[in-house]
């Protein structure tokens, strides 16, 4: 059917949840002309951010900072501090490899909206159209609860739903009791940190393929009534799955030709290739204030081939690389000079989709808008990864920003918030002058 509608200790939830994620808001509002003038901005024109990076690698929390800044289609500013890893000298820049997990969901999500654009899936389009076993899903009658009380779900599972966490999906990171138990028994934990044993991490491991994924997950109940309320999810792994079925083509390969490709993305992958080690960041843990290596680059469980691509948190990728994915959606889906999205798939996933029927309320969004895979508020659509990344695009400013850098759990700093923060700042500054 064709469509065309528009100081922690280590545990697994702990160290993969990401997104906590704050856009600028109001404070990024303006005219992009407003700011030519720091077209070819540098340290000077961002001190903030500049003072940010400086801060965190001087005083070791993280081995290094890249932070991507630019207006409209103009080249990014970079600024970049630290070393692909603690105690070794090669520096860390643009064109540096980093885990960016979560910040992998707007990618996904922007796949969803083009087959939404052509016409092969609805945005309303009830989920069991495109996967029969989704059909007739039973919901927790306590939420985390038994998993075996249940009741009949209320209405269908929607692809919008899918796109917005809304669907009724858990989350092993997220869940407590039986269900997140159930999940890992079952293979249904899309993401990975580290080939070594990590206490409290556990050593769950995902089940082959997105078609068996798909079928284990439908297998278990809703944790709430689809349409209900925010609650982040696989939902966009799953997504994975609806995307390759709907275009007849796996997942990977279709965010290879009709993303990677066309937008200039050279350096993003499920795995690293073995010739791209020597420019793989490490990853940290933090434990007690002190960053302690625990996915080293040369052992990285990255160089592995994932049990599948994980849409929701897979992807490795470099600061130009996800500046260009940035710049593709503020020029609409256009990048020098090129089309690779429809405008209207970028309007509409870059816009405020959450149901009617979904409560924000004590939720990460609450008060907020949710798009294709990323928060929207104050005119900016974008979210952050579980290794501290971060990425808006503000279509009021005409701004694209992302902050790149990798350690573990994202809440051990306060630096999804404190990046967005330091661009308001700076561009306070700017309005000013």
């Amino acid at each position: 059917m064709a469509y065309r509608d528009f100081d922690t200790g280590f545990s697994r939830r702990a160290l993969l949840r990401g997104g906590a994620f704050l856009g600028a808001g109001a404070a990024l509002s303006g005219p992009a002309a407003l700011f030519a003038q720091a077209s070819n901005a540098s340290r000077v024109a961002w001190p903030s951010v500049a003072a940010m990076a400086d801060k965190y690698v001087d005083e070791r929390k993280v081995a290094n900072i890249v932070a991507t800044l630019g207006w409209g289609q103009q080249a990014p500013t970079t600024i970049a501090k630290g070393t692909l890893a603690i105690g070794q000298p090669q520096r860390a820049d643009i064109d540096s490899l980093y885990r960016i997990y979560s910040m992998t969901k707007p990618i996904t999500g922007m796949a969803a909206m083009m087959l939404i654009d052509e016409g092969k899936l609805g945005l309303d389009q009830p989920l069991a159209e495109i996967l029969p076993q989704f059909a007739d899903m039973r919901v927790q009658r306590t939420y985390d609860g038994s998993l075996t009380d249940t009741v009949p779900a209320e209405r269908p599972i929607t692809i919008r739903q899918l796109l917005t966490h809304t669907a009724g999906l858990g989350y092993n990171i997220v869940q407590k009791g039986p269900i997140a138990q159930a999940y890992v028994e079952r293979g249904v934990v899309p993401g990975q940190v580290s080939r070594l044993p990590i206490p409290g991490l556990g050593r769950a491991t995902a089940v082959k393929g997105l078609a068996n994924f798909a079928d284990r997950l439908a297998e278990l109940p809703l944790v709430l009534q689809p349409g209900s309320k925010w609650s982040y999810s696989v939902g966009l792994d799953l997504m994975g799955r609806v995307i390759e079925v709907a275009s007849g083509m796996p997942f990977d390969r279709f965010l290879d030709e009709r993303i990677f490709q066309p937008t200039g993305m050279t350096s993003t992958w499920f795995r690293v290739p073995q010739s791209e080690i020597g420019r793989f960041t490490t990853n940290y843990g933090i434990v007690n204030g002190v960053p302690i290596p625990i996915d080293p680059a040369r052992a990285s469980i990255y160089l592995d081939e994932p049990s599948f691509p994980f849409g929701g948190a897979g992807l490795v990728s470099s600061p130009r690389d996800y500046d260009r994915f940035l710049r593709m959606l503020l020029g609409y889906g256009v990048i020098d000079g090129k089309r690779v999205m429809g405008e209207l798939a970028v309007r509409v996933g870059t816009s405020n989709i959450l149901p009617a029927t979904a409560k924000t309320e004590g939720t990460w969004v609450e008060g907020q808008g949710y798009g294709a895979g990323g928060r929207v508020t104050g005119g900016s659509y974008g979210w952050g990864g579980a290794a501290g990344t971060v990425a808006f695009v503000n279509y009021d400013a005409g701004l694209r920003a992302a902050l790149f850098t990798q350690y573990m759990p994202s809440e051990a700093y306060p630096i999804h918030e404190g990046f967005p923060a330091a661009v308001a700042k700076d561009l306070a500054a700017m309005q000013k002058r």
